[in-house]
């Protein structure tokens, strides 16, 4: 077995089809021995990338957009989709079958304030037709910060990544009543990324054929089963096999994962839209200066 050196900006079952490469054993059907660690402040993604600590991540094509807005050509490619739609939700206080965007209006909000759940969450209100500096927007921190924060009584609704909100839907201190995909669209929010030497080797080409395994089964399976092995790899045993499930499910409906690996044209110019709404790029950049074929 070849040691492959996984990393995930973030651990979520949003992820899911990119953590089924290591719980449904396809990486090691192709001979490779998977390490998997989440990014922290003091070890990123990029340099990890660069210095060879990991030789594929869990990151987002956006995050290429700071090079280019420089000028620069970035030396770390996104070479395929994990999520083509935002993975976060919006909760409430209540149960609220009814709910629509306008009702967030004057209301206190627990938001994501990374720079890409911000983004798209600003570009769902648009959509919505709601303005964002109508909201009373509450910013706790980190994810883990934002969920003890409406865990201890702050915020009226609160915008996270799920299993979360679904675990506090199942203790029954928060309710699902929106999915920020579903506002947005269609978007290249999510993908793999790697070192442009790295994806010439052959180790890039049988990782590639893991994913797309991956890939398959996270679109097709019961989510039940999806659960129950990547519990039985270690992800998520905190959280209950049910949520787990729901979630899963909840991802599934949305769309979130298709078998096509390569990360859609169509979608990278709507991730640019998002973008440019929020300000956070002065221009359209090129796909083919962020983005490159899957290997093999």
């Amino acid at each position: 077995m070849t040691r492959i050196n996984l990393m995930a900006l973030r651990h979520s079952a949003f992820y899911s089809p990119y953590l089924l490469t290591v719980a449904g054993g396809y990486l090691r059907e192709e001979g490779l021995d998977p390490a998997y660690a989440v990014a922290n402040p003091q070890r990123g993604v990029a340099e990890s990338l660069r210095d060879g600590g990991c030789h594929v991540a869990q990151s987002a094509v956006a995050t290429s957009f700071a090079a280019l807005e420089r000028g620069e050509t970035p030396d770390i490619v996104h070479f395929a989709q994990i999520n083509g739609r935002d993975g976060f939700f919006i909760a409430a206080r209540q149960p609220d079958p009814q709910f629509t965007w306008d009702k967030l209006a004057g209301r206190r909000v627990l938001v994501d304030h990374f720079f890409q759940p911000l983004a798209m969450f600003k570009y769902g209100l648009h959509r919505a037709g709601v303005d964002y500096a109508a909201l009373e927007v509450i910013d706790a921190g980190d994810v883990d910060a934002i969920e003890r924060a409406f865990r201890a009584g702050a915020g009226d609704y609160v915008h996270l990544q799920g299993p979360a909100p679904q675990q506090m839907a199942h203790e029954g201190i928060a309710f699902v009543v929106a999915a920020v995909g579903e506002a947005v669209g269609p978007v290249a929010f999510s993908s793999l990324c790697a070192a442009r030497a790295w994806l010439t080797s052959e180790m890039a080409r049988a990782f590639m054929r893991a994913y797309r395994k991956a890939l398959a089964y996270a679109v097709a399976a019961p989510a039940e089963e999806i659960a129950a092995r990547q519990q039985a790899a270690g992800f998520f045993t905190t959280v209950h096999r049910k949520v787990l499930a729901e979630t899963i499910a909840a991802y599934q409906r949305l769309g979130c994962w298709t078998e096509t690996a390569e990360i859609p044209r169509g979608d990278y110019e709507n991730l640019l839209r998002v973008f440019e709404f929020s300000g956070l790029i002065s221009r359209a950049h090129a796909y083919e200066r962020a983005v490159v074929a899957p290997p093999g």
